[in-house]
């Protein structure tokens, strides 16, 4: 793609409130001066906003203050005026019910910020898991010029010679306690090791395969998403992508841009090259929907089929992700993916060139992290999208952190009517079920939960882990954590909360998973399964007030990215008037 920059000087969108001698510019710009702003910062220089998600409930997001002020001197260097401004901060360690709950709710802030006041350009400062979506998608709608600068991830966790990964560890850990093979006391030490630094998860969970979503979208400059936290390779990737948001305004370079069709499908290969989370479908589904770009499940399914899985880093593999840095980072899995024939070369990205420019030029430096195509974790790592009776509107798997032997497999259901059932039933040695069964979770979707919790990836029961066990199929409309494994099936469409065939499965009913033809199927008849829809009666009390309303009255289905409805074709409103 070519772009033409817009021509410079021009006066900026931040001169409706900053220009001239009228009461109501003298009014905003008095007001800002306050903060010892001198006069000639209002000269019609572009108006940078550091939107920064910064909290200290936040942890993945607790060092970008600091961050901030290596963003503010690249803009100040550049001849930008930077203005840092708290945004929602939605921090998966802490919100209840679940931080996807509040996904959308810091898009429509993050959006109506930017609308609202004096920003020419946005420095999306991001981190924690739906921190990267939620201020894409607000600054899509907005279709202000903007660039993704994340927090970076942590160091290494070691725990007795060993590896931790975030999450993974916790999740393997937390088994092997049920299963025995493990004390409280050693549960509780390894706790400290897990997070020995600043920074998102280790692993290629959700915060990591996002930051490398933006990068390979084009929306953050090139070798972003791996840089560790603490390294001082971070602080001058945030001053450098301060200099240069000022000259992205300058040329009118905006989201939409960059965010193509053609940008997309470069994403959604490079999260099965990289192992990436399951989450990736909602957030980048919401993102094509907020820029108006038409991605679909079967843009996942069609596009990471073929792509084979060179990262080798937990959950799927070994390593963790400073490894990932050292051995080059993000640019070499997109040189691999050119290389291939799979990516898009000519996409735009926030430098204002082709990506193929960026990373044509990668050296890896670690052929066992990242792997030649031959010595792959798996030959298909994208997300496979299943359908069939019991998922009309698709759900999804990530075969790179399956069971092979599980990827064709009929068994019997044992079904958990919601995520309370589960927790009272799964310890209990009379329940029956052996490794065979396929565990079945209702009422976690969008509507269900509320929120869509990343409660998919269930641990088996202590019984059946104390046997050796260590994977079983499980189907949900949950989502699960990226830095979970096993074969899980998730996002199952529609959910059960608005009546889908997930809602009428019972315990004993049987189900055919085949991953390779892309099936999920409830073994009874179409009679049976129409009668079974038809008697159904809705558990869900809906909310009576507030946000929680608002998201259950409208949020729609993991199908199409967990968005509201409303908020789809918004990009671009005007400016809203001045009240002086």
């Amino acid at each position: 793609m070519t772009f033409k920059p817009a021509e410079w000087p021009r006066k900026l969108r931040s001169q409706e409130w900053y220009g001239g001698t009228s009461r109501d510019t003298i009014y905003h710009r008095g007001w800002l001066k306050n903060q010892g702003h001198p006069h000639d910062v209002f000269d019609g220089r572009p108006v940078i906003g550091i939107l920064n998600t910064w909290s200290e409930l936040t942890p993945c997001n607790g060092h970008l203050r600091e961050l901030a002020e290596k963003v503010k001197a690249g803009i100040w260097e550049a001849g930008g005026f930077p203005l840092e401004v708290p945004v929602f901060s939605a921090s998966e360690n802490t919100f209840r019910p679940t931080a996807m709950m509040y996904r959308n709710l810091a898009a429509m802030a993050v959006e109506e910020v930017m609308r609202a006041q004096p920003i020419d350009g946005a420095v999306l400062m991001v981190g924690c898991d739906k921190t990267t979506p939620s201020l894409i998608m607000g600054a899509s709608s907005t279709d202000i010029p903007s660039i993704v600068v994340t927090g970076g991830p942590m160091l290494n966790g070691w725990f007795r010679g060993e590896r931790v990964g975030s999450g993974t560890a916790l999740w393997q850990m937390s088994e092997d306690i049920k299963a025995g093979k493990m004390t409280q006391e050693d549960f509780l030490e390894a706790e400290q090791a897990m997070s020995r630094s600043t920074g998102t998860c280790n692993t290629m969970g959700t915060a990591s395969t996002m930051a490398s979503m933006a990068e390979a979208l084009g929306m953050a400059l090139s070798g972003n998403a791996a840089i560790p936290a603490v390294d001082a390779r971070r602080r001058v990737m945030a001053q450098m992508s301060g200099r240069r948001i000022v000259e992205m305004v300058k040329d009118d370079l905006k989201p939409s841009d960059v965010m193509t069709k053609a940008a997309f499908e470069n994403a959604i290969r490079t999260n099965g090259a990289i192992g990436g989370s399951t989450n990736a479908v909602v957030h980048l589904l919401a993102m094509a929907g907020r820029v108006g770009v038409d991605v679909t499940l079967d843009d996942w399914d069609r596009l990471g089929r073929d792509v084979p899985t060179i990262v080798n880093l937990m959950p799927s593999g070994k390593y963790l992700m400073e490894e990932f840095f050292y051995a080059g980072g993000l640019p070499v899995v997109l040189k691999r993916l050119g290389e291939a024939g799979m990516l898009n070369r000519d996409a735009l990205t926030v430098s204002g060139g082709p990506i193929w420019d960026e990373v044509k030029d990668a050296v890896n430096w670690n052929e066992d992290v990242i792997r030649p195509a031959d010595k792959a974790l798996s030959a298909s790592g994208g997300i496979a999208v299943l359908r069939g009776n019991l998922a009309p509107g698709g759900a999804v798997i990530k075969p790179s952190a399956a069971s092979e032997h599980l990827m064709v497999h009929r068994g019997r259901a044992v079904v958990f009517e919601d995520i309370d059932d589960y927790k009272a039933r799964i310890g209990d040695d009379a329940l029956e079920i052996d490794e065979t069964c396929i565990m079945v979770l209702k009422y976690c979707g969008p509507k269900g939960y509320p929120g869509m919790s990343e409660v998919g990836n269930m641990g088996l029961p202590p019984k059946l882990l104390r046997k050796g066990i260590t994977d079983m199929v499980r189907i949900s409309d949950a989502r699960m954590s990226g830095t979970a494994y096993g074969t899980v099936i998730l996002h199952t469409a529609p959910e059960a909360a608005v009546g889908g065939p997930l809602a009428v499965v019972r315990t004993g009913d049987m189900i055919e998973v085949n991953v390779p033809d892309r099936r999920l199927h409830l073994d009874i008849s179409e009679e049976e399964l129409e009668q079974r829809i038809a008697a159904w009666q809705s558990r869900i009390e809906p909310p009576a007030s507030g946000y929680a309303k608002l998201f259950h009255d409208h949020v729609e289905g993991a199908d199409t990215g967990v968005d509201f409805d409303f908020l789809k074709g918004c990009r671009g409103r005007e400016v809203p008037r001045d009240s002086h």
